[in-house]
C-alpha cells in the first residue's frame, strides 16, 4: 500500500516530503482524519476533494464502500489506475455525485478543499456536501490555518521547503511585510482569485492567502451542527500553533 501512496502527486509532497516538518503536519493531518471517520466504520464513505486518491487509500478496508470524487478529470483517471483496483473503491467526478447521491453516504470527507473555493461557490458546495449525507451522516471538513500566529510559522517552514526545492513550495504566495503583520494579529489580507483555464473553459479559484477558517466556520454552523473542533498537528495547542482546523458535522 505505501508504493501505491507514494506514487500520488500529494502525497508525495506531504506525508512523503523530506522535511520532516511537513511529512509530520500532513501525517498528522491524515491520522486525525482516519480517526474521526472510523466512528462511522462499516458504512459508505465519500472523500469529496480527493485529489490523488490518499485518504481512499488510507481508509477503504473500514468501509463497505469508499468513493473519491473531484474537479480534475486527468486526476480522476490517474486514481483508477493506481487505485481503482482495491476493494470496494470507485473514482468520480464532483459534479456527477452531485447529482446521483443525494442522502446516499454515511460520512462525507471534504480535506483542504473549501479554502480554494471563491465565497459563493463555497457556500454552493457546503450546500451540496449537506444533501449528500443520510439523515444522520456525518461530515468531516478540514482546512488549513492560515491566520495569526501560525501564519508566521508556516510562512517560515514553507520558505525553508522551497529553498530545498521540495514540492512546489518555491511558488508559494508571497505575503508583504504590512500583510504578514496584519495577519499575524488576526487581520484581513486580501484574497486575489487566481484563473486558469480548463477542460470546461475558464475558472477561479483562491490559493492559501488571506484564507480565514473562522468564516467558514460561521458558514458550516448555518448549516449543520458543529460537533466537534479540532486541530493539528498539536491537539491541544488551539488554533494559534496548529497548521489545520477541523469541524466534525451532523446534519441540522
Amino acid at each position: 500500500m505505501s508504493d501505491l501512496l507514494r506514487q500520488g502527486d500529494y502525497a508525495r509532497k506531504q506525508i512523503y516530503c523530506p522535511s520532516r516538518v511537513v511529512a509530520w503536519s500532513h501525517g498528522s493531518r491524515f491520522a486525525l482524519a482516519l480517526k474521526l471517520a472510523r466512528a462511522r466504520a462499516g458504512g459508505r464513505l465519500l472523500d469529496y476533494g480527493c485529489g490523488d486518491g490518499t485518504f481512499v487509500a488510507m481508509a477503504h478496508a473500514d468501509f463497505r464502500e469508499t468513493s473519491g470524487v473531484d474537479v480534475d478529470a486527468e486526476q480522476i483517471e490517474e486514481c483508477r489506475r493506481r487505485l481503482g483496483t482495491l476493494p470496494g473503491v470507485q473514482f468520480g467526478m464532483t459534479r456527477d455525485v452531485e447529482h446521483a447521491s443525494a442522502h446516499a453516504w454515511d460520512i462525507v470527507t471534504c480535506m483542504e478543499v473549501l479554502e480554494h473555493c471563491l465565497e459563493d461557490e463555497r457556500r454552493r458546495v457546503i450546500e451540496a456536501l449537506a444533501q449528500l449525507l443520510v439523515p444522520d451522516g456525518t461530515l468531516i471538513v478540514s482546512v488549513p490555518i492560515e491566520i495569526g500566529p501560525s501564519l508566521a510559522g508556516k510562512q517560515f517552514f514553507r520558505a525553508l521547503a522551497g529553498m530545498r526545492r521540495l514540492g512546489d513550495y518555491e511558488h508559494r504566495e508571497r505575503y508583504l511585510p504590512l500583510e504578514m503583520i496584519r495577519g499575524v494579529f488576526g487581520g484581513r489580507v486580501p484574497r486575489l482569485p487566481v484563473e486558469r483555464a480548463g477542460p470546461d473553459g475558464p475558472y477561479r479559484y483562491y490559493g492559501h492567502k488571506g484564507f480565514d477558517y473562522r468564516d467558514l466556520e460561521t458558514e458550516l454552523a448555518a448549516r449543520f451542527v458543529i460537533a466537534a473542533r479540532r486541530f493539528t498537528p498539536i491537539a491541544l495547542a488551539g488554533p494559534l500553533l496548529n497548521s489545520q482546523a477541523w469541524f466534525v458535522c451532523r446534519p441540522a
